[in-house]
């Protein structure tokens, strides 16, 4: 597939900064490891595992925005950030802001993983809940950003998160041969997005596929109408794909360009991919990852397949309800 006009140099733009930011992100984000992962292997399948479980901050949301935090001016920084979260992404520009010697509000909606939202308390941010979903999270922390003078930081609707998290598939390309296929988790798009405009330049012949839980699969059921739509959102054990997306978010042209399968994850198959990992391996996952991994049986491709395991950070009372200790 190729691209023209104002989509191709964005496209291109992203890539290129993806390609700078691999070396200029260190040390603050490590290149995580590739390893396989053969309980998931099916006959002529081979499985590997891209561990960015074992991130810094332990999700792959550190990468985006430690990129945009570092792009700021100094007066932009010594005014403070804000930003809206439904835990990974708020944990990551915490971390990123106490490097930088920034303050942070993190806007979090009364859905988010109540473990996660006192990591990013512990990390120095100051938290502030709002009523609904983490779409109206997000609308609550950019108008406050607005009226306060400080620069909004994006967990997934920007040109440099994206590039951030865009650094993984400039990994992958240094660290395998192309496979069949990147599995990725999807929420508001910011990860496969970035991982997607990477790869398509240097493995044409790769496919991306997208994971969404059925439970709150906005970004799934947006790309099958053609455009950003409102869907029900029921609780999943993937809750840092959870939520609607924003209103004119370039992710979505991104997603519906770049990705090249889509698939439906039911609860109780999280949960099993969730149980089959931990009960085999050292690293801990959370439900996204887990969502990521169970797209793997709908899947009918031979040859290499490599799934991005995006975070850890699940709650002890979670992985209890499944039937997994921490």
């Amino acid at each position: 597939m190729e691209f023209c006009g104002y989509r191709a140099r964005m496209y291109s733009a992203i890539i290129a900064a993806s390609a700078a930011l691999d070396a200029e992100l260190r040390p603050d984000v490590i290149e995580t490891a590739l390893v396989r992962r053969p309980i998931f292997d099916r006959e002529g399948r081979r499985v590997f595992a891209k561990l960015e479980n074992t991130q810094h901050t332990g999700s792959f949301k550190l990468r985006g925005a430690t990129a945009k935090l570092r792009s700021l001016e100094p007066a932009q920084l010594a005014s403070g950030v804000v930003t809206a979260s439904t835990g990974n992404h708020g944990a990551a520009v915490a971390r990123a802001a106490f490097e930088l010697a920034t303050t942070v509000e993190v806007f979090v909606s009364t859905e988010a993983d109540a473990a996660k939202v006192a990591a990013i308390r512990d990390l120095g941010a100051a938290i502030r809940t709002i009523p609904g979903d983490p779409v109206d999270a997000e609308v609550a922390a950019r108008d406050e950003a607005r009226q306060a003078g400080k620069t909004y930081v994006p967990p997934y609707n920007d040109a440099t998160v994206i590039a951030g998290q865009g650094t993984i598939g400039v990994e992958l390309v240094r660290q395998t041969e192309p496979p069949a296929a990147v599995v990725v988790s999807v929420g508001g798009g910011g990860l496969i997005s970035g991982i997607a405009a990477t790869l398509h330049r240097h493995w044409p012949d790769t496919r991306i596929v997208g994971a969404s839980a059925t439970n709150s699969a906005a970004m799934h059921h947006s790309v099958a109408a053609g455009s950003i739509i409102d869907v029900e959102h029921r609780d999943t054990l993937s809750d840092g794909t959870a939520g609607g997306i924003e209103a004119g978010s370039m992710t979505f042209e991104m997603c519906r360009s770049l990705v090249s399968d889509w698939h439906l994850i039911e609860e109780d198959e999280i949960a099993a991919a969730m149980r089959a990992y931990m009960s085999n391996y050292p690293d801990r996952i959370e439900g996204s990852a887990g969502l990521a991994l169970a797209a793997l049986d709908h899947m009918d491709l031979a040859g290499p397949v490599v799934v991005v395991l995006c975070g850890r950070n699940a709650a002890d009372a979670t992985l209890a309800t499944i039937g997994l200790s921490s």
